[in-house]
C-alpha cells in the first residue's frame, strides 16, 4: 500500500535533505509543503507552495490520506533578535499553526507528526562535563527556544485529548551540504586560511551532520517505540572548537590556522561588541545525551564528525 508522508518546510535545509531520503523509499508519496514554489525541487514529491505558514487555511485538503507528518517548518532563530515584533513573530509562525496542524491532522485521521523542535528548549549551555537529556526541566534562552517550548506543550495536550502520535526531535547545530549562517562563515574562514583565535578554547560541543538527523527522522517516522517521546540527537561524538577547526581543515585539505588568544579575551571582546551570544555558541560548551535514542529505537548516528565535516566542505549528501 502506498504511503502518504507529508513534510512541512521542505525546502529548507532539513526539509529538503528529508525529502530526497523519503522519494527514494518504496511505497512512499511525499506531499512537500513550502512557502514558495522551490527553486531545487526533489523529483518525485508532490510539491504545495502555501504562502506564509500563519496563514494556511486548507490542511484538510491537504492532509486526505496522508499517514505521518514531518513538521519542519519554521521562523529560525536570528541572533542577537530581541525585539517585541521578532517574539510575536515566532510565535506567530512556530506556535499557532503548529498546533492548527496538529488538530487537523487528527481530525483527518492521521497517524503520527514528528515535530522538529530545538535544544534550545533546553537552555543554552551545559558544563564540559554534563549534558542535557530528555528529562531536564526546560530553560529557553531566547524567543525561538520559547516559541519551540510553547509549540511542544501544545502539541502534547492535543496529542493527549485526540490519540494524535507525537514524537518531539530536538536536534543541536545541524551541519552538512549547504549549511549557512556561522558554520558557514566558519568553513569559509578554514578554506581560506584565516587565523582563528580558538586555539586556547577548552569546551564541548554537540552537533549532528544533516545525513544523522535525516537518518533519525526516518526512524521516528516507523518506530513504534518512538510514540508520544521527546528525543535528543546527535553524532554522539562532542568537538572542541579548535577540534571543530582541524576537523574541517583536514576536510578541506588546508592547514588549520588556530591562534591560542585566551578565552577571558575573547569574552571581553565579545562583550563590547555586543557579541556575547555568538560567542557563546563558539566558545561555550553544550552537549547531548543520546542514550535515550539508543536504548529505545535501538538508533546510532550512520557517520562519524570527520565524515559529516568532509561532507559539508564537499557538499554531498548521501542516502
Amino acid at each position: 500500500m502506498m504511503r502518504r508522508i507529508l513534510v512541512t518546510g521542505a525546502s529548507g535545509f532539513v526539509g529538503h535533505a528529508l525529502v530526497s531520503r523519503l522519494v527514494a523509499l518504496d511505497n512512499c508519496q511525499v506531499i512537500a509543503m513550502t512557502r514558495v514554489n522551490p527553486g531545487n525541487p526533489v523529483s518525485g514529491a508532490i510539491y504545495r507552495p502555501i504562502g506564509d505558514l500563519a496563514l494556511q487555511m486548507h490542511w484538510p485538503q491537504e492532509l486526505v490520506g496522508v499517514d505521518t507528518i514531518v513538521h519542519a517548518a519554521a521562523r529560525v532563530h536570528i541572533i542577537n533578535d530581541r525585539s517585541a515584533r521578532s517574539i510575536h513573530e515566532f510565535e506567530r509562525i512556530n506556535v499557532t499553526p503548529s498546533l492548527q496542524l496538529a488538530r487537523h491532522a487528527a481530525a483527518m485521521g492521521v497517524r503520527r507528526l514528528v515535530f522538529l523542535s530545538s535544544i534550545g528548549v533546553n537552555g543554552v549551555q551545559t558544563g564540559v562535563a554534563t549534558a542535557f537529556t530528555e528529562t531536564d526541566k526546560p530553560n529557553p534562552h531566547n524567543a525561538y527556544a520559547l516559541s519551540k517550548l510553547k509549540a511542544e506543550r501544545g502539541l502534547l495536550e492535543i496529542s493527549a485529548a485526540t490519540g494524535l502520535e507525537l514524537v518531539i526531535i530536538r536536534p543541536p547545530l545541524v551541519y552538512g551540504p549547504g549549511v549557512r549562517a556561522n558554520f558557514a562563515a566558519l568553513m569559509h574562514a578554514v578554506q581560506n586560511g584565516w587565523p582563528l583565535p580558538l586555539g586556547a578554547v577548552r569546551n564541548r560541543r554537540s552537533l549532528v551532520a544533516l545525513d544523522n538527523l535525516v537518518d533519525f527522522i526516518l526512524t521516528c517516522i516507523d518506530h513504534p517505540q518512538a510514540t508520544n517521546q521527546t528525543f535528543l540527537v546527535s553524532d554522539g561524538q562532542d568537538v572542541s572548537s579548535p577540534e571543530l577547526v582541524r576537523g574541517l581543515a583536514h576536510a578541506a585539505g588546508v592547514s588549520a590556522r588556530l591562534v591560542p588568544v585566551p578565552p577571558w579575551a575573547l569574552w571581553a571582546v565579545a562583550a563590547v561588541l555586543g557579541k556575547r551570544e555568538f560567542m557563546q555558541r563558539l566558545c561555550g560548551s553544550l552537549r547531548v545525551d543520546i542514550s535515550k535514542a539508543n536504548k529505545v529505537l535501538g538508533w546510532a548516528p550512520r557517520i562519524s564528525v570527520e565524515e559529516g565535516l568532509r561532507r559539508a566542505v564537499v557538499g554531498i549528501q548521501r542516502p
